[in-house]
């Protein structure tokens, strides 16, 4: 005992420094975990990341193994031991180092892939496997670094590492790509189930699932999935309109519409069987005659005169009369028998005042056809106005003029099918009524489609 208490009295520094050291470092390793835990955990809650929780938890008890095993190293650097046992415990210190710092990130990484790949819908046997992956890299080149801190060979292994990242980047040379891409739409949010997206290819419509491969898309023509390779997305320009709007009541079903000519056997030759014949015409006569140039000169604008006031003009050579009957415009009259009635009020007026006796020569005579419609459904069905303005692009002209010109006159609903809907199950009746007071015989059907476009991109941005 008194041999003991000697020595401790001749060497007390010997014991007192390293152990101040070591008491030094892992107090200050307390303090710094504290406040290095404090403002990450702000600074991850800033970012609003959901794997912040993951990070934090995985990192509290590893501080406190990295200041205790520094601490060591520290004390035994200035300890009076000899040289041989500081290198050796300084390699069983750096060994204890690279596994404190590999099991952490080990489970950071196991549960950072359990979230995200569950996310983007990964199979739970693929997640397993990409779980066993990154365990197995990560416990790789924590042996490799061992190795090297205790002066072994590492050649073998990086080696062997190699060729086994070699066979597996050539096996899944297909997938990888995809898989990243599809980490990089689920760690971003730019593209979420729900959002209406465009690809420069052509491809549209709503996305309905983003797996670890591939993003379905719905397209809004008949209703077809597209199923389109992640690592296109990030290839490509995509424009993503968003989330849906509001739902409408009830669904605007797009039509078309087939016109057939039929000749009626009834013709006139002068002003006064003009309007005999025309008392007793159906409206499908009116309707062809007022609108066929607008199927067989639909380029044109502003449109060519109504057929009677063409007629009247060139086959009787009224020029004063055929003005007056092409300055009656179809859109001041809720339904064709309106119309029809104005036109004849007009003639039957030439009639009492002017001279009336000029006949069309032979073969000039007016010849009363009149329409024979055919409705034809399309595919196309819009739920709300980012549908409707979609379809409204790839639609054919003959269902615009349907929905147009048809539904205001020969089915007398006195607006146009659009602005109906709008108002009614979209319950927005200021652009209903912008759509309603377009003048449809000002435009050509090309321009008049433009023109709807823009006025519900206006409205729905």
């Amino acid at each position: 005992m008194n041999d003991l208490t000697r020595w401790v009295e001749q060497n007390w520094p010997d014991i007192v420094v390293p152990l101040a050291v070591f008491l030094t470092t892992y107090i200050a390793g307390l303090w710094i975990r504290r406040v290095f835990l404090n403002r990450f955990g702000r600074w991850l809650k800033n970012t609003n990341w959901q794997g912040s929780a993951i990070v934090l938890n995985a990192l509290r008890t590893p501080f406190v193994h990295w200041f205790l095993i520094l601490g060591i190293y520290l004390a035994l650097r200035v300890s009076m031991l000899p040289i041989a046992w500081v290198v050796i415990a300084g390699r069983v210190l750096g060994s204890l180092l690279v596994i404190s710092i590999i099991v952490p990130g080990v489970i950071i990484a196991e549960q950072l892939i359990s979230l995200y790949f569950g996310r983007i819908g990964l199979a739970p046997r693929e997640i397993a496997l990409s779980r066993n992956v990154s365990r197995g890299a990560l416990l790789v080149i924590g042996l490799l670094i061992i190795l090297d801190i205790w002066a072994l060979p590492t050649t073998p292994i990086i080696l062997i590492v190699g060729a086994v990242i070699l066979w597996g980047a050539f096996a899944f040379r297909d997938i990888l790509p995809n898989l990243i891409a599809g980490m990089q739409f689920s760690a971003t949010n730019q593209i979420k189930v729900g959002d209406y997206i465009k690809l420069e290819t052509g491809e549209e419509g709503y996305v309905t699932d983003i797996s670890w491969r591939n993003i379905r898309i719905e397209s809004l023509e008949e209703h077809s999935s597209i199923i389109v390779p992640n690592r296109k997305l990030t290839t490509s320009t995509v424009i993503n309109y968003g989330r849906p709007l509001t739902q409408a009541k009830e669904p605007f079903h797009f039509y078309s519409r087939l016109h057939l000519k039929e000749l009626t056997g009834l013709k006139a030759r002068d002003l006064k069987e003009l309007v005999d014949v025309m008392k007793n015409i159906p409206e499908s006569v009116v309707y062809y005659h007022t609108h066929h140039y607008l199927e067989e000169h639909h380029f044109l604008t502003p449109e060519p005169s109504n057929d009677f006031a063409l007629w009247v003009t060139n086959a009787l050579g009224y020029d004063a009369l055929g003005e007056k009957l092409a300055s009656v415009d179809v859109l001041d009259f809720p339904t064709l028998a309106a119309f029809k009635e104005r036109i004849m009020s007009v003639v039957e007026e030439a009639l009492t005042n002017g001279d009336s006796s000029r006949t069309a020569l032979h073969g000039r005579e007016f010849y009363f056809i009149k329409t024979v419609s055919v409705i034809i459904p399309t595919n196309f069905v819009a739920h709300d106005l980012r549908e409707f303005v979609e379809i409204l692009r790839k639609i054919s002209i003959g269902s615009i003029y349907f929905h147009i010109f048809e539904s205001r006159l020969r089915l007398q609903k006195g607006q146009n099918d659009f602005s109906i809907w709008i108002e009614d199950s979209v319950g927005d009746a200021e652009l209903a009524g912008s759509i309603a007071r377009l003048d449809p015989y000002f435009h050509t059907l090309e321009g008049l489609r433009s023109t709807l476009i823009q006025l519900l991109e206006k409205r729905i941005k």
